[in-house]
């Protein structure tokens, strides 16, 4: 049994040791076959990488030829073009060379025919001064007088012309009167507008006595500084008797705040709280007042749908003035005058109305908004859809816009004979004395005036002339430059009228 175990087991050990040999030489065979195929392929891609390494070198060489090639011909292509730049720029050369020896040249012809005219222009004006004494001693004359006499005998001549041009003109003007009848009347009128920038921005307040001021003012000022910020207007407690002043721009303000002071004195409870209580019934009972205002107006004008803030707008204008005139009350004027208007000239009666009603819409806010009042009050327009002859009236009734429609001469014509009218406007008395001697020393600047004479508060100017220097055809021409120069100087509601009076007495005496 032993036997058989050992026998085995060296079986056993003998097969391992065949295996092992046996798979060593199989190896060993594989290894030399995988080393010679290896060897093949390196010997293989050396050979493709040599192939390519000389391909590659053949196609830089024959690009470089190429380049070098096409770098050759740029190269006498450029150089080509450099020649013929030169020869063209040695051309110019010779060209600039013959044309400076002909410049020079002509200078020299020129400058000796200057010297030749210079001495020929000498000797004619020795013979024209030679002429000149000659004339002057025959004339008994000087230059300068014969001058002054020439002159002054065109200018008459032409006065006289030009006056009895005009008067042909007028005349013709006057015949065709009929046919441009509404343009007649609405440019002419329309030239009487007048732009005025005078606003009252003061209320004073009456007050019982002077010790009333202190209780307005308060303990360290309090009571003037709650008034002064709830109402936004400028309180001025000073040395006047029995009396303060309230400042502000806007209206309204200056309304609310002239109403709450007074009933502050009367019901002589004067602090914070009631201050600021008074000041706020004030308030409502003042927009009552302004929607009241509106209503009668477009009540009296026949106005029907228009917009609420619009119509509050008007109502404000009840509390704004411009020279002591009523912003509304002048615009209820407008608004009728320009009914009549169209009424006359068979036109939209109801649109000249409105138009003549919101003219002045923009004196509403133009304290709150910068630009004129014309401006203002167009853009008002349009924000609430109003037609474009309503806005372009409210554009141009003072000249900010031309008029594009009949409607707007109209305005504007309405709006002149309303601000010119007599008793219409308030104006200092100082402004009204200093406007009549301007208007008079205007007239008297002309020659050939004696005296002048502003009558009518200022609506005509009368001028007499002197029978000696001036003649009938001449008149007319001096009326118009009197007219025009007062245009152009001075700033005047409606029209001034200029008369001129020229008269020849001859007295003689019967012994």
């Amino acid at each position: 049994m032993e036997l058989t175990l050992l026998v085995i087991g060296c079986s056993v050990i003998i097969g391992v040791v065949a295996g092992v040999f046996v798979h060593r030489t199989v190896l060993g065979k594989r290894q030399e076959g995988a080393v010679s195929k290896a060897e093949k392929l390196l010997e293989e891609a050396a050979n493709k990488a040599e192939q390519a390494r000389r391909d590659l070198m053949t196609e830089t060489k024959e690009e470089i030829f190429r380049l070098r090639q096409e770098v050759d011909r740029e190269t006498k292509e450029r150089r080509n073009e450099l020649q013929r730049t030169e020869r063209k720029l040695e051309q110019k050369e010779e060209n600039l060379d013959r044309k400076l020896d002909n410049v020079t040249k002509r200078e020299e012809e020129l400058r000796q025919k200057i010297e030749d005219a210079k001495h020929k222009i000498d000797g004619i004006s020795q013979k024209e001064r030679e002429l000149v004494s000659r004339l002057e001693e025959i004339a008994q004359l000087s230059r300068d007088e014969a001058k002054s006499m020439l002159l002054a005998e065109v200018e008459a001549e032409a006065n006289h012309l030009i006056g009895l041009r005009l008067k042909e003109l007028e005349e013709k003007a006057r015949r065709e009167a009929d046919r441009k009848a509404q343009e007649i009347i609405s440019v002419a009128i329309q030239r009487c507008s007048v732009d005025f920038t005078s606003e009252i921005a003061v209320s004073v307040v009456q007050i019982p006595s002077d010790e009333m001021k202190g209780r307005i003012i308060g303990r360290e000022g309090r009571n003037i500084r709650t008034f002064e910020t709830l109402t936004g207007v400028d309180l001025i407690v000073d040395d006047t008797p029995e009396a303060v002043t309230l400042s502000c721009f806007d209206p309204i303000r200056r309304e609310v705040a002239r109403l709450s002071l007074e009933r502050l004195i009367q019901d002589g409870r004067i602090h914070p709280a009631r201050i600021e209580e008074i000041i706020e019934k004030t308030q409502r009972d003042v927009d009552v007042q302004v929607m009241e205002a509106a209503e009668e107006a477009l009540l009296e004008t026949g106005i029907k749908h228009m917009h609420p803030e619009l119509a509050r707008l008007i109502g404000q204008l009840r509390f704004r003035a411009s020279y002591g005139q009523s912003a509304l009350h002048h615009s209820l004027e407008v608004s009728h005058i320009s009914g009549l208007l169209a009424a006359e000239l068979g036109l939209d009666e109801g649109l000249a109305r409105r138009a003549g009603l919101l003219h002045d819409i923009g004196k509403a806010v133009d304290h709150q908004v910068e630009g004129p009042h014309a401006t203002i009050g167009a853009d008002i327009a349009r924000r609430y859809n109003e037609s474009p002859e309503i806005i372009n009236a409210i554009a141009s009734h003072h000249e900010d816009e031309e008029p594009q429609s009949i409607y707007a001469l109209l305005v504007s014509a309405a709006d002149a004979v309303s601000a010119s009218r007599p008793g219409a406007r308030r104006e200092s008395l100082d402004a009204y004395v200093k406007r009549l001697e301007k208007l008079e020393d205007i007239a008297k600047s002309f020659d050939g005036v004696n005296k002048a004479f502003a009558i009518q508060a200022g609506r005509e100017i009368r001028v007499a002339l002197s029978p000696e220097t001036t003649d009938e055809g001449s008149m007319q021409k001096l009326a118009y430059d009197i007219a025009r120069r007062i245009e152009s100087e001075m700033k005047y509601p409606g029209q001034i009228r200029v008369t001129l009076i020229r008269e020849t007495r001859v007295v003689d005496y019967a012994k």
